[in-house]
């Protein structure tokens, strides 16, 4: 079985930066991609930002382009989230996922597993 969990969050003020990390332990799985999602209070989750996991091609919501960069350490197993210039609506749970097979939308629909998820709030 596949775990992803992720930590990293935290409280911080409005300009400021966190790295999330997302650890997979389990079996060995390869997987086409993964990302980051995030839910704010109220809302649906939605995409942050993705990355194909062999090439490293990175994609971003448009709401995050410019401030936030995901990488990842393939030897350790590890997905990581910089987040900087941060701001109040960055508030909300931030959760990674897992698509094996691909191709992804990067949908929430099409990621097989999830983390818990990592609480990270932005002070005004």
């Amino acid at each position: 079985q596949v775990q992803l969990v992720e930590s990293g969050g935290g409280l911080v003020q409005a300009g400021g930066s966190l790295r999330l990390s997302c650890a997979a332990s389990g079996r060995t799985f390869s997987r086409y991609a993964m990302g980051w999602f995030r839910q704010a209070p109220g809302k649906e989750r939605e995409f942050v930002a993705g990355i194909r996991w062999s090439t490293g091609s990175t994609y971003y919501a448009d709401s995050v382009k410019g401030r936030f960069t995901i990488s990842r350490d393939i030897a350790k197993s590890t997905l990581f989230l910089q987040m900087n210039s941060l701001k109040p609506e960055d508030t909300a749970v931030y959760y990674c996922g897992a698509d094996i097979l691909g191709p992804t939308n990067w949908s929430v629909d099409s990621m097989d597993y999830w983390g818990k998820g990592t609480l990270v709030t932005v002070s005004s």
